[in-house]
Order: C-alpha cells, then structure tokens, then sequence
C-alpha cells in the first residue's frame, strides 16, 4: 500500500513538472531546435499582447534576436518587468512563470537550458 501511494506521488509530481514544461504548455510559441544530455536550446517567438501558460524553465542563459518588452509573473504573484535590445544575452537561475509580451514588437530569443553537469 505505502508503496503504490508512493508510486502515485512520484507519477502526479512527474506529470506536474511535464505540465509545466514550456514546450508543451505553449507549444505554439517555443520550439525545441537542439536537446542532448548537457542542455536544451528552444527557440521562442510571440506578438504584441501575447501571454504564456505558467511553465519551468531551469537554469538558463537567454539571447535576444530582436528588441522586446515582457513582464514576468512569479507564482508569488510578483511582477518583473524586463526590456531587452537585439544582442543581449543574461543568465538566469531556475524559474517558473508567466510571462507576456507587453511592448509593440514581437519576441524572438534562443534560451539554453542547462541541465546536469558533465561527466568527466
């Protein structure tokens, strides 16, 4: 019994963080462009007034292709709200949020997620 709830907990938390995943939450706005067991590198582009679906990225490193604004909804409800030039790159710890594009150009950026350390 202990070991079938245990299962359940495991398989519902397993599903919980797959729902969050960016590329299937908001599938028509991130694209997987490369993936191996070091990193993921998605691209994603939106319009004007677009919004996500709350996801989870890891940690991450994310480069603008185009000028853009967003704001940033924490689950704690805090709002960030970040400007970006064609060319800037930042790092970014693991996150979970919702993001929109709250300016008059679209986003376009390539993120790579960072997954486990390699094996030496």
């Amino acid at each position: 019994m202990l070991r079938t709830a245990a299962l359940l907990v495991l398989s519902l938390a397993s599903l919980t963080a797959l729902a969050q995943d960016p590329v299937v939450t908001d599938g028509n706005q991130y694209k997987v462009i490369l993936e191996n067991d070091q990193v993921r590198v998605l691209e994603h582009q939106d319009q004007p007034g677009d919004s996500t679906q709350q996801h989870h990225h890891p940690a991450f490193v994310l480069y603008a292709v185009s000028p853009f604004k967003r704001s940033i909804t924490l689950p704690d409800g805090k709002v960030i709200q970040r400007e970006f030039k064609a060319g800037d790159v930042i790092y970014s710890p693991a996150q979970t949020h919702i993001g929109k594009n709250v300016g008059d150009t679209p986003t376009h950026v390539i993120m790579v997620e960072l997954k486990a350390p390699a094996k030496p």
